[in-house]
């Protein structure tokens, strides 16, 4: 396998510290807003699905280019892991949405992203490979105009860019949120935008183990995992997929897959969960998965990221 490249860069934009007040203003708007119709809570990933423990086992014998934080040293960990609906409703696990897979990894020591020390890293995941927008400036002009409701947002779409560039913002839209989901256990998920490993940029991955993984028990998705919980441990193998170059592997334009067949793909750990009872639930409720929490040798990179650093503190201020 070909070495990762190390020539990947940042582009900050001059009116950026402007626009991270704007997230800040907006994640805050859209929370309260929910909080007075449900109760507190998050402003998205708000409706908590499961919540289990388990160990996250860093494997030996890794490559070099793999060998940084978490990935140093081969050990098991131990993990609190959260599954989620994307958006910022509590509404039926049927309805098309964005699927949420957080874990928090402990046991690590070092220097944190967040300035001082950390004792864990977490890594925020979806089921999907790309977003249906560029960076964070559509998302949050979207959030701000659906505060009210959904189909406010839609026809925000139409406004700011007309019929044609409206119908394919919200097509987008739709293909991401409609996109087929065979459950936990059986789908990848990714952290979409890129983060350090090291001196390298990469995007962090969890393939299910199975070949092919067994199909769902149950067509609820909560039910589905339950079930396998109850049989045993649920795996997934974490892999941390390479930048290679700004065309093939973009830094800043998370609407564009990272393909396989063209970067470095290195499964570095496994990851083992297990059936949990309500003790976990309300710990994984109360606890703050955060894209930035982590060692500084994770670093989350480019505009999104930086966005998610202002929208994730906004939302824990307003949390109980």
């Amino acid at each position: 396998m070909k070495p990762p490249s190390t020539d990947w860069q940042e582009r900050i934009a001059p009116d950026e510290e402007a626009h991270l007040k704007h997230v800040a203003e907006v994640i805050g708007n859209l929370q309260r807003h929910r909080s007075a119709r449900y109760g507190p809570g998050r402003a998205l990933h708000r409706k908590q699905l499961l919540a289990t423990t388990g160990t996250l086992e860093v494997l030996d014998g890794l490559p070099e280019q793999a060998r940084h934080g978490l990935f140093a040293t081969p050990g098991a960990h131990r993990v609190l892991a959260r599954f989620s609906n994307g958006g910022p409703e509590v509404q039926s696990n049927r309805t098309p949405d964005i699927r949420g897979f957080a874990i928090q990894v402990f046991g690590v020591d070092g220097p944190s992203a967040l300035g001082g020390t950390t004792d864990h890293q977490d890594f925020l995941m979806i089921n999907q490979d790309r977003l249906p927008t560029r960076d964070s400036r559509e998302f949050v002009d979207f959030l701000e105009a659906a505060t009210p409701g959904v189909i406010a947002g839609l026809l925000h779409f139409f406004k700011a860019h007309g019929l044609i560039g409206g119908f394919a913002r919200v097509r987008a839209l739709f293909a991401s949120l409609g996109k087929k989901f065979n459950g936990f256990a059986a789908e990848r998920f990714s952290t979409v935008a890129p983060l350090c490993c090291g001196p390298y940029a990469v995007r962090v991955r969890l393939k299910p183990v199975g070949n092919p993984p067994p199909s769902a028990r149950s067509k609820d998705i909560v039910a589905d995992l339950r079930e396998r919980l109850a049989i045993g441990p649920v795996q997934w193998d974490m892999e941390l997929q390479f930048f290679v170059d700004e065309a093939t592997t973009p830094i800043e334009d998370t609407s564009k897959s990272w393909p396989d067949s063209e970067t470095p793909i290195v499964t570095v750990a496994r990851l083992s969960l297990n059936a949990a009872g309500d003790a976990t639930a309300k710990q994984a409720e109360a606890a703050r998965f955060d894209p930035w929490a982590g060692l500084a040798t994770h670093r989350p990179l480019g505009e999104i990221m930086r966005a998610r650093k202002a929208a994730y503190y906004a939302s824990q201020q307003g949390r109980p």
